[in-house]
């Protein structure tokens, strides 16, 4: 196991396990909420984080990541299920990515984040787990609107 799944692989996998959390208590009704204005439905934030979760996913396997990749499958914003399989999918390919990364990647290797955005894989990695939390924060917003109460972790962690 590599320095960096050593140190902060179980941090990430509690990260991760807010969403599995979320997941548990969300119902496929609860996707179509939105707050109004410009602010996308619940079920279109969750397909957003997705997308952000494999932009990095490849950027841990390629070094260098953009934010173009689309999911098109509709799915995603309608069915609590599709986006837990998709998501749990994307976990184990996201790990494997991490474990797959030599000493050597995380020392000296570089991602390149496009616009002379360059970051080493360490810093990357704490980036996405910020991803995850700024994720968190807003859904905890459209959470509270339902009426949804929140799991502990989120209680502690987020709110």
């Amino acid at each position: 196991m590599n320095s960096l799944m050593q140190e902060q692989g179980p941090v990430l996998e509690q990260t991760q396990a807010l969403r599995n959390q979320l997941m548990e208590i969300l119902a496929d009704e609860d996707l179509a909420y939105s707050p109004g204005g410009d602010n996308p439905t619940l079920g279109g934030l969750c397909r957003e984080m997705a997308e952000v979760q494999q932009s990095y996913i490849i950027s841990f396997q390629t070094f260098e990541q953009n934010f173009d990749y689309r999911i098109e499958d509709p799915g995603l914003e309608t069915s609590v299920a599709q986006l837990s399989g998709r998501f749990q999918a994307m976990d184990h390919e996201l790990k494997a990515a991490l474990e797959t990364l030599s000493e050597e990647d995380i020392q000296k290797r570089l991602i390149d984040r496009g616009g002379g955005f360059v970051l080493p894989v360490a810093v990357q990695f704490h980036i996405y787990r910020e991803a995850l939390l700024i994720f968190y924060a807003k859904t905890s917003v459209y959470l509270k609107a339902l009426g949804k109460t929140l799991p502990e972790q989120w209680r502690t962690w987020i709110a």
